[in-house]
């Protein structure tokens, strides 16, 4: 009988130092960078940031909410050589994977929402909303125990004044794992 005891409690200690190791979830913010195709055959480079909110909802699969704002400058083109201030925000939403190995948490994630974009600039105003979707993933790299580095990159997807832009989203910053 006192076996079967040592070994339950033996369990539920251990069960409750992995359960400990497993964080609940987690906050990121930091530098965005998108390469965007708002103009048809016309990339154009943006700088802002990005954040992030993880819940898990088991050790491996959390739900991610992610916010980002991206501004710049872009000419509308040959036709109309005018520069244009552009300010994009995305709002989306979905599940991320991922697993710890040692210092390093890859992840990969597909998040759906909503991307807004407004332009100005030479007279000229307009704005438009969109269904926005990224997929990607990245790598937390664990500074210590509970905070980390991130780098990560998507495929922001979105459909802004009726063309489809296929983007590059690259972002990095702190997070802190709660």
């Amino acid at each position: 009988m006192r076996k079967l005891v040592g070994v339950a409690v033996g369990v539920l200690v251990l069960a409750g130092a992995a359960a400990a190791q497993v964080p609940r979830g987690n906050i990121f913010f930091g530098y965005s960078y998108l390469n965007s195709d708002v103009i048809p055959n016309q990339r154009n480079s943006f700088n802002g940031w990005n954040a992030s909110l993880e819940g898990k909802l088991i050790p491996l699969i959390g739900i991610v909410g992610d916010f980002g704002g991206y501004y710049g400058t872009h000419n509308l083109g040959p036709s109309l050589p005018v520069d244009v201030n552009q300010n994009t925000y995305t709002v989306m939403f979905g599940p991320r994977i991922s697993a710890s190995v040692g210092k390093f948490t890859p992840f990969a994630q597909a998040l759906f929402g909503v991307g807004h974009i407004s332009e100005s600039g030479g007279g000229f105003s307009d704005s438009d909303t969109s269904f926005a979707t990224a997929v990607g993933g990245g790598l937390d790299y664990k500074l210590i125990p509970l905070l980390a580095w991130r780098f990560e990159g998507d495929y922001l997807h979105t459909q802004f004044f009726g063309n489809t832009q296929a983007d590059f989203r690259f972002s990095t910053g702190i997070v802190l794992h709660f």
